[in-house]
């Protein structure tokens, strides 16, 4: 589903009224996103440059949008997601940190009740280069070409799609999928879309200690055959024992979850397991 998003997707902005909805609703026209309007409260005497409504449902009658982020506070996300998916909406992006683990999980139970996709919470977004932008992904490092970027470190990822682009590769689709322990999107749930996905001929998988997305993607993968090349990097191998590391779902239980784990995973299904970004860059540079 989300790589079916294009420059044709209807898309409205939960909170385009806010400060930050106004100013990321602008910046993803600008790439080229149908931003359709957008929720919120225009006070007396302010203006928008989007339609704004009451609510979701008001949104959808009106604009006949699809998707949906929200960018609303951690607190109310919960209530966004509720809105969107009465109002019809199949895919939803939520980008707040802190969501509260327990609202996670009732996101999580509504969102497949209602068949809706969501990706959050906490993730930068998703962009398909050169089509459409829902979050807040830099354009410097997007470029159009056919390799797929899954992520849970938007800063890290920032860097990759960079020096990708510098280097004249481009990206089919770049998804973040967040470093919460609870969330819409998994690593696995995107494995089949890009193994079959005509577009992309390799894969860019951006990890981290803690959890076991990684894990659960190379057992996804090696189910699908292992179509495609996998470049991996898996960022926390300096982090000390018993230090908090600043995503709350990078925890390692036992063994599950660490750098070596995750490195044998991979590695098992055929993918590359990079040390560095540069090493990756390069890599992908000589395919």
């Amino acid at each position: 589903m989300l790589l079916d998003l294009n420059e044709e997707t209807p898309v409205i902005v939960q909170g385009i009224s806010g400060r930050m909805g106004q100013k990321h609703a602008a910046l993803m026209q600008r790439y080229g996103t149908r931003i359709v309007g957008g929720t919120g409260r225009v006070k007396p005497g302010e203006t928008s440059d989007f339609p704004v409504f009451a609510d979701c449902a008001q949104a959808v009658r009106a604009t006949g949008a699809v998707a949906s982020i929200a960018l609303v506070p951690p607190a109310a996300t919960l209530a966004a997601v509720a809105e969107a998916a009465e109002a019809g909406i199949s895919v939803i992006v939520t980008v707040a940190e802190g969501v509260p683990v327990h609202d996670a999980l009732r996101i999580r139970a509504l969102a497949r009740s209602a068949g809706m996709h969501w990706l959050g919470a906490s993730t930068p977004g998703l962009c398909i280069p050169g089509r459409i932008k829902m979050g807040f992904l830099p354009d410097v490092s997007l470029k159009p070409g056919r390799i797929g970027i899954m992520s849970k470190s938007g800063t890290l990822s920032y860097e990759v799609g960079w020096r990708m682009a510098a280097m004249g590769l481009g990206q089919s689709a770049w998804i973040g999928v967040g470093g919460d322990p609870v969330k819409g999107t998994r690593f696995a749930d995107l494995a089949p879309g890009f193994a079959s996905d005509p577009r992309t001929d390799a894969v860019v998988l951006v990890g981290e200690i803690g959890g076991n997305e990684e894990e659960e993607f190379a057992e996804a993968w090696q189910a699908l055959g292992s179509p495609k090349p996998v470049h991996a990097l898996i960022a926390g191998a300096q982090a000390k024992e018993g230090i908090s590391m600043g995503h709350a779902g990078a925890m390692i239980m036992g063994e599950q979850g660490s750098l070596l784990s995750k490195q044998r995973s991979l590695r098992a299904v055929g993918a590359r397991v990079y040390d560095t970004v540069q090493s990756l860059i390069d890599s992908l540079a000589a395919s």
